[in-house]
């Protein structure tokens, strides 16, 4: 008869892995994929290096459920401000401006997702990342449209033209993040009404109060 883990032994292991993944997406976001060996998320977890294989096969499978779930929450938080309050032209900008707003914060880990030399494992998840994301933008973009606060468009073309533009302007800032805090909050406010400008102008939409 083959043996089966107990419950508990089941919950130790579930635990054991979340804390692996938690702990690679700690050293990703200080090191970034390629740094980001075996040998220092075993480190970071305070686990010997063979004891990752016990949860993962490979480097580039813990490398995949990292993005994934990276990636994920942020698709969530985008989500959730994209069906909150305001008109779609106000969800619209404070998405973007939520999305990066979140990405400032957490310079390493944003950099990580969007642009960061990765595994080729990763090329498959990164183009997903972009497509929920696009896909998120055209539903908020059509609404402003059957509302009469957009002019007639291709949702989906404004959508990856805005998912683009938003991660390239991102790219630098987040690959050199500023230094000060006054300096740096100065600097992430100007960025921030910068993109909140340019989600108007792409979507074609006229602003009819200064940028928050």
């Amino acid at each position: 008869m083959a043996y089966r883990k107990t419950p508990a032994e089941l919950e130790r292991l579930e635990a054991a892995r979340e804390r692996l993944v938690d702990q690679a997406t700690q050293v990703v976001a200080e090191v970034g994929w390629a740094n980001a060996s075996v040998t220092a998320v075993a480190a970071a977890a305070g686990i010997a290096a063979g004891s990752v294989y016990q949860h993962f096969p490979s480097k580039a499978a813990l490398a995949v459920e990292v993005f994934r779930r990276a990636s994920g929450r942020e698709a969530e938080v985008l989500s959730e401000v994209l069906h909150g309050d305001g008109d779609p032209v106000e969800r619209l900008t404070d998405g973007v401006r939520v999305f990066a707003r979140r990405a400032l914060e957490r310079p390493g880990l944003a950099y990580a997702l969007l642009a960061a030399p990765a595994e080729p494992a990763l090329g498959a998840e990164r183009l997903e990342f972009r497509r929920r994301y696009r896909e998120l933008f055209a539903e908020v973009v059509r609404e402003g449209t059957a509302a009469g606060l957009l002019p007639p468009q291709d949702a989906r073309v404004t959508a990856a033209a805005l998912t683009g533009a938003v991660g390239e302007v991102l790219v630098d800032p987040l690959g050199t993040p500023a230094e000060g805090a006054d300096g740096g909050d100065r600097a992430v406010g100007d960025l921030l009404n910068e993109l909140t400008a340019m989600t108007l102008r792409c979507t074609g939409a006229h602003p009819s109060d200064p940028p928050r």
